[in-house]
Parts: C-alpha cells; sequence; structure tokens
C-alpha cells in the first residue's frame, strides 16, 4: 500500500520546483567541490595521513555534535530559511580561512576551523531536506525529483574543479582551489536562502522536539530502521574512506575522480524512479533493495581486478553507489518524514542525519582504519582487498535479514498539502 495517497496532492508548481531545485544543486556543489580532495591536499602540504584522517573526520563530528541542536532550533527558534542562510554565509568565510591555513605547524588551528565548519555546515543538510519536506505537496511523490539536482550539483563540482584547477600531471588536489570555489558557491547558497519558502518554526508545541523525536523509537519496526540504518552508515564509511586507494591499487584506475563519479550518474538517473518503487514495492521493499546492493557492490569489489570480468566488477560496484543510496537514504528521509509529526519532522530528520551521516560515518571511518591496518601485509604494505571489502558485505547481509525479520510496514499518515507561496 502506498504510504501517501496522490489523489490529494496538487502538482508541485514549477516556480518551486525550481526554487528548491537550485537549492539542492548548490547545497551539495559546495560539498562536492572541496571534499572529495581535501585528503590528497593535505598530504601534499605534508600533513601526516593521521593529521589529514582527524581533519576529514571532522565532517562526521560534526553532524554528531550540530544536528539534533539545528533541528531543535528550526522546529522551535527561527525560521529554517534564515537558519540556511546564517549556516551559508558563516561557512563561506571559514572555508576561506581553511584554504589560507596551509602549514602543518598550525594543524591545530585547522582542526579548529574544520570542526566549527563542520558544526555550521551539517545543520544545511537537515534543513534543506525539512524545508522540501514542508512545502512540496506530496513528500514522497516529488521530493527525489527536488534532491536529484543535489546529485548534479555534486557532478558539476567534481568536473568543474578538475576541468579549472587540474595543470598538467598535478590534479586539483595540488591547489587550494577547490577550498574557495566552496567558498564562493557557500556565498552565493547563503544569500540565495533568503530567496526560499518561509518555513517558520513550529511554535511551542508540548515537550522538547528532540526528545519526542526519541520517542519514535517506541515503535519496534522504526526502532529496527533506525538501527539498521546506523550499521549500514558504519558501511558507508568503508566506501568513501577506501575505494579511492583500491582502485587504483587493485584495479590500476588512474581517473579516480571521474571513475567514481559513475555512482553519482547512476543516483541521477535512479532517483527520480524512487516514487514508482515506492508505490509498486512498498517503503520495506525498497530499503531492502538498496541494503541488497549494498552488500553486492562490497561483494563484486571483493572480487575486482585490474582486468576483464574483474575490472567490470569493479565498475559495476561503483555504480551501484546510485541504487545504494536512492534505495535507502533518499527513502529513509521519505520514511521519516512519513513517521513523524509534523511539529518534531525536523527533529526526526535530525535523528536520521545524526545516527547516519554522524556516528555511522565516524565510526565507519575508525573500523574501516583499523580492518584496512589488518588487512595490509607489514613487508609489502599491499593490501588484502578481497579479504577486507568481504567483511562490510557479510555484515550487510546479515543486517538485511534482520531487518526483513523485524520491520513492518504499517499505513503512514495521509500526506498533508503544503501551503504553497503566493506566486508559485
Amino acid at each position: 500500500m502506498s504510504a501517501v495517497q496522490p489523489a490529494t496532492a496538487p502538482p508541485l508548481a514549477l516556480p518551486l520546483r525550481l526554487n528548491l531545485s537550485v537549492m539542492m544543486f548548490l547545497q551539495f556543489a559546495v560539498w562536492g567541490a572541496w571534499f572529495v580532495v581535501f585528503f590528497p591536499y593535505l598530504l601534499g602540504l605534508n600533513f601526516t595521513s593521521e593529521q589529514a584522517g582527524a581533519l576529514i573526520g571532522n565532517m562526521a563530528l560534526g553532524a554528531i555534535f550540530s544536528t539534533i541542536f539545528a533541528g531543535y532550533i528550526a522546529d522551535r527558534l527561527i525560521a529554517s530559511e534564515k537558519l540556511m542562510a546564517i549556516c551559508h554565509l558563516a561557512g563561506a568565510g571559514l572555508l576561506y580561512l581553511i584554504a589560507q591555513t596551509q602549514d602543518p605547524g598550525q594543524y591545530w588551528t585547522l582542526f579548529a576551523l574544520t570542526f566549527v565548519y563542520a558544526l555550521l555546515y551539517n545543520p544545511t543538510l537537515v534543513l534543506a531536506n525539512s524545508i522540501t519536506f514542508e512545502h512540496v505537496p506530496d513528500g514522497q511523490r516529488d521530493f527525489p525529483g527536488v534532491r536529484v539536482l543535489g546529485t548534479l550539483g555534486w557532478i558539476a563540482a567534481g568536473f568543474t574543479i578538475d576541468a579549472v584547477f587540474r595543470d598538467g600531471d598535478k590534479t586539483a588536489a595540488a591547489t587550494n582551489g577547490p577550498l574557495l570555489l566552496a567558498a564562493g558557491l557557500s556565498a552565493v547558497l547563503g544569500v540565495y536562502s533568503f530567496l526560499l519558502p518561509h518555513t517558520p518554526p513550529k511554535g511551542q508545541a508540548q515537550g522538547i522536539p528532540f526528545v519526542r523525536a526519541l520517542g519514535l523509537f517506541k515503535d519496534f519496526s522504526f526502532a529496527a530502521f533506525f538501527i539498521v540504518s546506523l550499521a549500514i552508515t558504519v558501511v558507508l564509511a568503508f566506501y568513501y574512506t577506501s575505494t579511492s586507494d583500491f582502485l587504483a591499487k587493485q584495479c590500476g584506475v588512474k581517473n579516480i575522480g571521474s571513475t567514481m563519479l559513475i555512482g553519482q550518474v547512476c543516483e541521477t538517473v535512479f532517483l527520480p524512479l524512487l516514487p514508482l518503487f515506492l508505490v509498486r514495492f512498498g517503503m520495506k521493499w525498497v530499503l531492502a533493495l538498496g541494503m541488497f546492493c549494498w552488500g553486492l557492490r562490497y561483494f563484486l569489489f571483493a572480487n575486482a581486478g585490474p582486468e576483464g570480468a574483474a575490472f567490470a566488477m569493479a565498475i559495476v560496484g561503483v555504480a551501484l553507489h546510485g541504487f545504494c543510496f536512492d534505495f535507502f537514504f533518499a527513502a529513509g528521509f521519505i520514511h521519516c518524514d512519513n513517521k513523524a509529526p509534523k511539529d518534531i519532522r525536523a527533529s526526526a530528520q535530525a535523528l536520521f542525519s545524526f545516527l547516519t551521516y554522524g556516528v555511522g560515518m565516524w565510526l565507519g571511518s575508525l573500523v574501516c582504519g583499523i580492518l584496512q591496518g589488518h588487512y595490509t601485509n607489514p613487508e609489502t604494505k599491499e593490501v588484502n582487498w578481497s579479504a577486507f571489502w568481504m567483511v562490510p558485505s557479510i555484515g550487510v547481509f546479515v543486517c538485511l535479514g534482520v531487518f526483513l525479520l523485524v520491520f513492518r510496514e504499517r499505513p503512514a499518515r495521509v500526506a498533508e498539502p503544503a501551503a504553497v507561496p503566493p506566486g508559485a
């Protein structure tokens, strides 16, 4: 049964669709412009790999500490679009300072700057979702078509930094240009946020929003969904942390950035189809399909190599990123919006982000580093990639089995038509 009754919702007005789509495009272009090259950029500045890993990990720590408070502020204290503007304008200044901090002797200064930036950027991921869900007539139907522009923004940023900042044999990671581009994009989005639909706080409802969002755990199936989401995101960290190294060393891939963008391209293809899958198969089986693709992706990586069918396995594994994200995380945000009461939806979205982009990614980064070290030959420094990737693959399939046993899909609330701003 479909969670939302599409007949009750009017079509999404084109001006509103364009407004929200531009927001999503810029939101993920900011992140994609600097994050994918930040680790090698730091190594090029002679920061140690441990220091670079800690600085990258600050993005997950920021999600842990800030998203819940952002949900509370948006639900109770300040309009979401104004909070978006404040975070991105301040973030633009911090990205500029990060770009200028290039001496390894300034490690702790850079640590503080990246951590504060993470505290500001991570809440905007929640805010972008909550603003969209608040104003589209039908979240299940309309959210994927808006969110796919975020993937296009990430792809556009990736191609831009290669086209603009690559110099001969030097990659974009050899310059602070990507950070400066991200700062500029963040400033643009900060100003643009004032043009977003007005999304005021819901007022003083009974109870603290975060505590009430935790109350959703009383629903056994919803608690199972959150716990499995946390476990899956631990596995997601393996992809972001080790795939580029794996593709280069095990599969002989030279254009790492462009190759990994295959996953985002597939994401743009299948995200608009998500509503059709939700209507046809229901939330439970869409989430299960996303988890299955995750386990399959790592199984393919475990058997991948530099040529022939083994190389094709690596490319198919990268392409499966689109299925993994669309059919689990995008669907998961929709599930949160369907289940949470209206006045705490931003906090429910924040709780989901806290457990996944925050705790899950942070734990995953630590576990991945330990596991890769365990499967690295101390003499040759070669990684046993087959054994390494089989660990998360088996873990995902175990989670999938638990999820299928305990998750029960119940009819959700009927979508509440959102107020459309005048002229939309």
